[in-house]
């Protein structure tokens, strides 16, 4: 029963909240990797997966890690998007990691389109009052990408061994 709140809740409230976080403040705060990884380890084995399968999600959100850290060198992602990346693929594992990057890749697409859109018209002075919004609308500001990270993550949640623990 505890088992089943967590695998529930852990991943879902993360990526809820690293969304959240980077949208209001444009940053993905360090304790939510952090927060992932310690779930991944505490939860992966209470959903029944073995030591080879958690080795190649370590494997998985290993290649993420070079893969972001490659984008983050690029100055394409920001360091926590880059470590959000990681952490999300370390719950998803190798089968996920192409359909996930891509999924984030539209999600992202279509998020940075709508934000430029929205950046080209005026903000009205009713949000001027409101920080996060001025930050969001400055087209000198990047996209909040732990937005499509998230999503991707969540999107995909639903088809990982965790979930199956669940509904098994």
């Amino acid at each position: 029963m505890i088992k089943d709140a967590l695998l529930l809740t852990v991943f879902p409230a993360a990526m809820a909240f690293a969304a959240a976080a980077d949208l209001v403040t444009m940053t993905v705060p360090n304790r939510i990797a952090i927060l992932l990884v310690a779930g991944f380890f505490v939860l992966a084995p209470l959903a029944g997966l073995g030591w080879t399968v958690i080795g190649f999600h370590l494997l998985a959100g290993a290649a993420a890690l070079i893969l972001a850290f490659g984008c983050f060198a690029m100055g394409w992602i920001g360091g926590g998007d880059a470590k959000l990346f990681a952490a999300t693929t370390l719950w998803l594992g190798p089968q996920a990691l192409l359909t996930y990057s891509l999924s984030t890749a539209l999600i992202g697409g279509a998020l940075t389109f709508a934000i430029l859109l929205w950046r080209g018209m005026p903000l009205p002075v009713a949000l001027v009052s409101q920080g996060w919004l001025v930050r969001l609308h400055d087209g000198k500001e990047g996209v909040p990408y732990g937005i499509a990270l998230s999503a991707a993550g969540l999107l995909i949640y639903p088809d990982t061994p965790f979930m199956a623990a669940v509904n098994g």
